[in-house]
């Protein structure tokens, strides 16, 4: 069909007029006729989703094969490419989505965990008196409203303070938080306020006091990024969209008009990256929703195309939560070098973060150990310094690429846009790019429009306002002591599913294995800290979970916690996967070893490491070298030089301590630097010295030797447990 020339070009989007909410009574029910593929007929209303569950991944892979043609397929299966496919699907827009990775693989799980208007951007419009920033702002409030009521379980709204050092800040920060207020509108969450030095030190006693004047107090939403992207996958999917991780667009297909004999994109060469099948999947409309990747797709369209996006890297770090108030959130407005750090609660952690580095485009970002003391230098700039803020208290951290973009089309090339661009090539392909986590609803349905626009799509306007994702409609923040009552979970796990899986929660419990204690009666933790079961992973690979990474990362929110956790539970998460999906040996092995190169490279473990590495300098005092040889000769009774199993053995028995063999091996292990079986003096006094100085903290080998010391006559049983704290 012949494109209007009309809409070749692309749409720089400010925050336009949102489609009403239709009502939904009038929509045409349908179910599924084939329990073997995944219902995908277009239909002129949809009110309700097709499937009760989503359909399996072979099932989609089915439909993806067999459907002569749909109406749009999406390449992306980010925050973005997942909303372009719920947005089309609900429309009655046959619908397809392909995601090369993992949904959430990408920049859509690795963000600051906001769900914001955007103070910063809201100051530059009133300082520049710039209409378009002011556009995005008031668009992005909206959108925010919006996300906390559809996902209201994995959503919630959190107050953020910003503490004033001086006093001419006071009104110059109260006036355009309010204004912030202002601009929300009826979309506001709670209205901000004014502390005084006291109030402000009482929520937030680990703050900066020297000078501190007094702090304002304003409220944004936090969300469970990687979730939030597959509850909208997965909502696409049981509304009857064709989604399917882990398919890599090899080509686009392109078909000739014989009218004007031009080159239209039809669909794309698709390629199954877990068994390396290949085949056509053709669409009317192709979109490219591929974040960082933007440019490859237009490149396969057209070899010529000009780059678009401008990468950008913001690198995230994860610190126990004794550093933040459970329940209150701080900004720093003004680093050393003009950027915006956010210090939040977040799962039970403190996350810290962003940076903003021009980087490369890559499919495994890493995070700089340059970019990780950056963050906690300006975290040191307003803790009190009873805090001491350690190297080794990082226990996650990652880099995630921020897709800037520039508008292909405007006179000025240099110019990165601030808010999203729709752009529509000479071929039919569209791309959406840049743009921000909070408005991915906003973006996808500007990017359907577009797309029926230009391809004479039959369809109605957008209705995902106000549509509940998967396992939010029948939330309530009480149903998680149905689940203690009706199943016997812990009540930490029960908080933790419902806010997880939202009414989804009672068919994870379902699966839960009894743990043969009186209490809890059913749900086996992965570790021991978190409160992650067993059960999770089955039920994750029902949400197309394929690979361990998947698991520790996107599934549950391991990875991005606490890495010596993650790698603590993959064997067992891969021992149950492999019973699910029935993995060789071979397979399990592989899996195990992506995992661990995933949480050492990408996670942050690598820079964590190397806080303690055999060239580690010894810096100590020569009273503390003293106060460390006694403690380590009480272990070292043959004066070997050198600390084995079984000397920590023979410590913990002659106090009446038991511990099993492979525990003693992993705790001796992460301070065997040479790998050698054994702890010589010098590594021991190698990781005093960086407990001292904060690259280390939770050694166990460290707490161990200390209590064993403290113990040896009182005979206390000794902890072993990893912790936060250090020496």
């Amino acid at each position: 069909m012949a494109f209007q020339k009309a809409m070749k070009g692309s749409i720089l989007v400010g925050g336009g007029a949102l489609a009403a909410v239709l009502g939904l009574s009038h929509f045409t029910h349908y179910r599924r006729k084939q329990v073997n593929l995944a219902y995908v007929e277009a239909a002129e209303f949809i009110c309700e989703p097709v499937n009760r569950e989503p359909p399996s991944r072979e099932a989609q892979l089915l439909t993806l094969q067999n459907t002569s043609e749909f109406d749009i397929l999406v390449i992306g299966g980010g925050a973005t490419g997942s909303g372009c496919a719920l947005d089309a699907v609900t429309r009655g827009l046959k619908t397809a989505l392909v995601e090369r990775d993992d949904f959430s693989s990408g920049t859509s799980s690795r963000s600051t965990k906001l769900i914001h208007g955007g103070v910063r951007y809201l100051q530059k419009a009133i300082m520049k008196l710039d209409l378009e920033q002011y556009r995005m702002v008031k668009e992005a409030l909206h959108e925010r409203a919006n996300l906390l009521e559809i996902a209201p379980h994995l959503s919630a709204p959190l107050p953020i303070m910003l503490p004033i050092y001086k006093w001419w800040q006071l009104p110059y920060y109260w006036v355009g938080i309010k204004l912030y207020d202002l601009v929300a509108g009826s979309n506001c969450l709670k209205s901000s306020y004014v502390l005084s030095k006291s109030r402000a030190l009482e929520h937030f006693p680990m703050l900066q006091k020297d000078k501190l004047v007094g702090a304002i107090v304003y409220y944004d939403g936090q969300h469970n990024d990687a979730r939030m992207n597959l509850a909208i996958a997965l909502t696409a999917a049981r509304y009857g969209a064709a989604t399917a991780n882990y398919m890599e667009v090899v080509s686009l297909l392109k078909k000739k008009d014989p009218e004007t004999g031009e080159e239209h994109v039809r669909g794309a060469r698709c390629k199954d990256v877990l068994t390396g099948q290949e085949f056509d999947v053709r669409a009317r409309c192709v979109i490219n929703a591929t974040g960082p990747f933007t440019d490859t797709v237009r490149k396969m369209d057209d070899e010529n195309a000009a780059p678009i996006c401008q990468p950008s890297a913001g690198v995230h770090i994860v610190m126990p939560g004794y550093y933040s108030p459970e329940s209150m959130g701080l900004l720093d407005p003004a680093t050393s070098d003009g950027r915006v750090i956010f210090f939040l609660p977040w799962e039970k952690m403190t996350i810290a973060g962003t940076t903003d580095t021009p980087t490369d485009v890559t499919h495994h970002p890493i995070p700089s150990e340059e970019d990780i003391n950056f963050i906690l230098n300006e975290v040191r700039n307003y803790l009190s310094c009873d805090v001491e803020v350690r190297r080794g208290d990082v226990l996650a951290a990652w880099s995630g690429i921020r897709p800037l973009v520039i508008d292909p089309k405007s006179a000025d090339t240099q110019s990165i846009s601030r808010n999203h661009v729709v752009d529509i090539s000479d071929s039919g392909l569209i791309t959406i790019a840049g743009g921000k986590w909070t408005t991915y609803r906003s973006m996808a349905e500007d990017t359907i429009n577009a797309a029926v626009k230009a391809h004479n799509l039959k369809a109605g306007p957008s209705r995902t306002v106000g549509l509940f994702l998967q396992g939010g409609k029948d939330w309530s923040p009480t149903l998680y002591i149905r689940l203690v009552q009706d199943y016997g979970l812990e009540s930490e796990v029960a908080q933790h599913l419902a806010t997880t899986y939202g009414d989804k929660a009672f068919e994870v419990a379902k699966m839960a294995s009894v743990t043969g204690k009186r209490w809890p009666i059913v749900g086996v933790r992965l570790v021991s800290e978190f409160p992650y079961i067993e059960a999770e992973v089955k039920y994750g690979i029902k949400e197309y979970a394929c690979t361990a990474v998947d698991m520790i990362s996107r599934r549950t929110r391991l990875a991005f916690l606490n890495v010596q956790a993650a790698e603590e539970a993959l064997p067992r998460i891969v021992e149950l996967m492999g019973r699910e999906l029935n993995w060789d040996s071979h397979r399990k092995e592989e899996e195990l070893e992506t995992a661990r190169k995933f949480l050492y490279y990408e996670m942050g473990y690598k820079s964590r490491s190397e806080q303690l590495t055999d060239r580690s300098e010894i810096s100590l005092l020569p009273s503390d070298i003293d106060r460390y040889k006694k403690r380590f000769h009480k272990f070292d009774a043959d004066q070997k030089g050198f600390i084995t199993i079984v000397d920590v053995q023979r410590v913990l028995e002659s106090i009446n301590v038991q511990m099993d063999e492979n525990t003693l091996h992993e705790i001796l292990n992460e301070v065997d630097l040479n790998k050698n079986g054994q702890v010589e003096l010098n590594e021991f006094l190698q990781l005093m010295s960086a407990v001292q100085k904060g690259r280390v903290s939770g050694s166990r080998l460290a707490i161990l030797m200390k209590t064993a010391e403290e113990n040896l006559d009182t005979r206390v049983p000794i902890p072993v447990d990893r912790s936060c704290g250090g020496l």
